[in-house]
């Protein structure tokens, strides 16, 4: 049987990824949507974010199966 992964540990993982992938995409993206709402800026910056996250959040959860259930 598979322990769960421990909750603190997935969010510590979440957060180490997710943190530097909008420190790269904010000014990436930011300087192109210049003087555009900031519901717009956030927007983009989500539509590029979110699928980023939902294909390699798993993979990263899957190379640290073990330690997320230790």
């Amino acid at each position: 049987m598979n322990a769960s992964p421990k909750v603190w540990k997935m969010l510590l993982l979440n957060w180490l990824f997710v943190y530097p992938l909008i420190n790269l995409l904010i000014p990436a993206v930011f300087p192109l949507t210049e003087g555009w709402p900031m519901p717009a800026r956030t927007l983009v910056l989500t539509l590029i974010l979110v699928p980023v996250m939902g294909l390699a959040l798993p993979r990263l959860h899957r190379r640290f199966a073990a330690w997320l259930s230790k």
